[in-house]
């Protein structure tokens, strides 16, 4: 039986999702269609040129980017994954701690069992990311390795401002040579539609919502028995003082005024599937870095499919930001809304 066109199952798939049909979505699909269509996919994955090795798909917040590819992904019937690119990142640094020589070209070896690799949300902040993405990108590709990539940023934007960016600007180079990159623009949040209101955030902080909080919480956790989990990470202990057969209670500042990063993040998913996070505050530049260790946290909820509870000092609305991270900051407010309503699933 012959498979079903890409587009064609996009369509089924908006339809079963009773999702609106968006020409730049379909757009998007068709640039997919096209980054397949001279060669025979499914049966000589490795013919294609060198040149369109990589699909690079950036846009707003909201705009559908993770589900296009993500549907793309699931179309595709090859050895593949998935990941999201904080934990792409981790995966790298934890096999080069194993492998102190030549560490990027056996990493890319053990890459080679893919004929693709799918990184959602990548975004680069610190500067030991940057010094190696170029080499890593470049070995990628030289095993002629397929690559998609979902960023809220263009690629000549990546790291920018960022400290010792000139050791960052191979990456760029070698990124763009390989890639055809894609902007997908649509006006509204589809995850803030209208049937889509928040139905698990309160606030402001004060009394009454602590007492909406805790009877919430309460029903989550009737006959559930509660316990203190220690999670051991590389040497470190995590604790979790609130745990009810799957759910967990955590302040904010337990989370990110510490020094907690992704590795911690990802840990706290492989045993929690919801998470209540209360006296989430209002951000400014003074609290930056609890800010960056928020965004790092959402997105690896939303990755992991984690459904959340919060409370928060303000709305959503009006949560502010830091001047550095506004632009990342909307992603993790749009997932907020996802996360924290009553149709996710």
């Amino acid at each position: 039986m012959k498979k079903v066109s890409l587009k064609n199952s996009f369509l089924k798939y908006c339809e079963k999702k009773k999702f609106e049909k968006n020409i730049n979505q379909i757009k998007i699909i068709n640039s997919l269609d096209n980054f397949i269509e001279n060669q025979n996919f499914f049966f000589n994955f490795f013919l294609k040129s060198k040149k369109e090795l990589c699909f690079y798909l950036y846009g707003g917040v909201g705009v559908g980017k993770t589900m296009i590819l993500d549907h793309f992904y699931n179309y595709i019937d090859i050895p593949k994954l998935r990941l999201h690119f904080n934990e792409f990142m981790i995966n790298f640094h934890d096999f080069k701690h194993k492998n102190k020589t030549d560490s990027i070209n056996k990493f890319v070896q053990s890459l080679k069992q893919y004929n693709l690799i799918f990184l959602d949300e990548l975004q680069v902040t610190n500067i030991v990311d940057a010094m190696i993405l170029g080499k890593l990108f470049e070995t990628i590709f030289r095993e002629n390795i397929k690559v998609l990539i979902t960023s809220n940023i263009k690629i000549d934007d990546l790291y920018k401002d960022g400290l010792q960016r000139d050791q960052f600007t191979p990456f760029i180079s070698i990124i763009k040579k390989n890639s055809i990159q894609k902007e997908l623009i649509i006006d509204e949040d589809y995850r803030k539609s209208d049937s889509n209101k928040l139905q698990r955030a309160y606030y402001p902080n004060n009394a009454k919502t602590v007492f909406q909080l805790n009877q919430s919480y309460r029903k989550l956790t009737k006959n559930k028995k509660k316990q203190k989990i220690t999670l051991n990470i590389k040497g470190r202990k995590l604790i979790i003082h609130d745990f009810h057969d799957g759910i967990a209670k955590f302040d904010f500042k337990y989370l990110c005024d510490n020094n907690l990063g992704a590795e911690d993040f990802i840990e706290i998913t492989n045993i929690c599937k919801f998470v209540v996070i209360e006296n989430i505050p209002i951000f400014n530049n003074e609290n930056i870095n609890q800010q960056q260790r928020f965004i790092t946290l959402i997105d690896i909820f939303y990755e992991k499919k984690i459904f959340l509870m919060i409370s928060l000092e303000s709305n959503l609305e009006t949560l502010g930001s830091s001047q550095k991270l506004i632009k990342p900051f909307k992603r993790t407010l749009s997932r907020l809304y996802e996360l924290t309503s009553s149709n996710y699933n």
